[in-house]
């Protein structure tokens, strides 16, 4: 089930805003997880067992360490943390890299064994890290255990940012899991930017969609210089719009229900360094590998040579975190090279150019990056580099033009929306007309029935970050 579904705005979000708001506010967790698991089984029933599985495990792993804490015993915490560490990412390896790691294999020692051939569990990379980052905060005794298994069973499953982000720590919503306050002001607050992230969803990033499809679907090899680059300038606009719209109505969603989850996207194509973009894109990602990988090994702690070696490390990790394919892997050290010549030398170079430059630098590293991530089929992607750089071909045709033209207003809507020109003005308004709600409204409601409108006639609404 999606956000951006009938079935869930029209069906499954009242049903649940009914029963939620109707039971005593001490049954309101128990509805909260029982509703994430009709929400997850919909389109995975067999692996709602899988994910009762991890949450009895890590509150388990919880309680172990809590008890050899008392107990003064530290080999006892350890056990607990490992047992929690290894299980998760046991079953990690075993859905999202199992596999991939049979197919290396098979192909580098000349073997020929069955490949496992399960399903990919929704959302596991994204719920597996969540419930990590319980355990170690309580080994690092930066929250309280949990004690209580429905509670701690709600934050693993909560429906608003279950199977795509954002990944919430728990030391961020630990009070809230028994102690937030519903308010008027909060489920206002949640309906308007779950209205905004719909709008990203359905009304930009699906009918960008479209321009990227077109052109994947061309003959590679082939395709003029021009029209590779509105391919990728479409990928980069879907990619971001379809992410981020989805962690605004996650956002959205945890408001209504009284949780506050934390920003994972600052408009990160008004970056001036690939430093200050991973500062600004899947901030959540980023946090929980700063949090739970580099700072552990030292980050920039140790010399200079230990750190580096760190940012590497983070960056493979970030990579194949999205996906169990070689491309994801090189994505995330061609990153990863980038930060550590800018952190050598290239920041004191760029901080001495004008903005415009810096911007241009940033998002044309930032393109060529979605190529390398967009691409599982590694031919198919040097294919693309080569006519992207305009080695051989022509550098457009009678299509390129079609296709410029039929999308260059939807490029220009999602140039502007991705940077926060409309926000400054909204707060410009604000400051001179006391009344700009009533602008405001007039706006949301007009973006959700167009909204509604676009997905009466859609048959395909996939968010991209799903198979992550």
């Amino acid at each position: 089930m999606v956000f951006s579904s009938i079935l869930f705005l029209f069906y499954f979000l009242p049903i649940s805003l009914i029963l939620y708001f109707l039971i005593p506010k001490r049954f309101r967790n128990l509805a909260l997880f029982i509703l994430s698991l009709v929400f997850y089984g919909w389109g995975e029933p067999r692996y709602i067992v899988l994910m009762i599985f991890s949450t009895v495990v890590d509150y388990s792993a919880g309680i172990v360490i809590d008890y050899y804490d008392k107990k003064i015993y530290e080999p006892g915490r350890k056990l607990g943390l490992l047992f929690s560490v290894f299980i998760n990412l046991g079953l990690l390896s075993f859905f999202k890299y199992g596999d991939f790691f049979i197919q290396n294999l098979n192909s580098g020692l000349n073997l020929n064994l069955p490949l496992l051939n399960v399903a990919l569990p929704i959302g596991i990379s994204f719920y597996t890290f969540q419930a990590m980052s319980y355990t170690i905060d309580v080994y690092r005794k930066e929250v309280p255990v949990q004690k209580n298994i429905i509670s701690f069973g709600t934050y693993v499953t909560l429906f608003p940012q279950l199977i795509a982000g954002p990944i919430v720590r728990y030391k961020t919503v630990a009070f809230e899991i028994d102690n937030r306050r519903e308010s008027f002001e909060g489920i206002s607050e949640g309906i308007k930017r779950f209205i905004i992230g719909l709008s990203k969803k359905v009304l930009l990033a699906n009918n960008i969609r479209l321009l990227w499809e077109s052109v994947k679907m061309m003959e590679i090899s082939s395709i003029p210089t021009f029209t590779a680059i509105l391919g990728i300038v479409a990928f980069s606009f879907q990619i971001y719009f379809d992410f981020s719209g989805y962690s605004d109505m996650a956002i959205g969603l945890g408001k209504i229900f009284g949780f506050n989850f934390l920003e994972n996207f600052n408009y990160p194509y008004m970056s001036k360094s690939i430093t200050e973009f991973w500062r600004r894109w899947h901030i959540s990602l980023g946090t929980w590998f700063k949090e739970y990988v580099y700072i552990p090994m030292g980050g920039n702690r140790v010399n200079r040579i230990k750190t580096l070696r760190n940012i590497l490390i983070v960056w493979m990790l970030t990579g194949i975190w999205h996906g169990a394919s070689w491309n994801f892997l090189f994505w995330g050290l061609y990153f990863g090279v980038i930060i550590i010549f800018e952190k050598l030398f290239l920041l004191r170079i760029l901080e001495k150019l004008p903005t415009i430059l810096r911007r241009v630098y940033t998002l044309f590293l930032v393109v060529i990056s979605w190529v390398i991530f967009s691409f599982e089929d590694m031919s198919l992607m040097v294919e693309y580099l080569k006519r992207l750089f305009g080695i051989g071909g022509n550098l457009f045709d009678d299509t390129t033009i079609y296709l410029f033209y039929t999308n260059i207003f939807l490029i220009i809507i999602l140039s502007i929306a991705s940077t926060d020109i409309f926000k400054n003005l909204y707060n410009n308004i604000k400051l001179k007309w006391d009344k700009v709600y009533i602008l405001e409204d007039i706006a949301l409601t007009t973006l959700l029935i167009m909204s509604i409108a676009y997905l009466v006639d859609m048959t395909y609404n996939p968010f991209l970050y799903f198979r992550f």
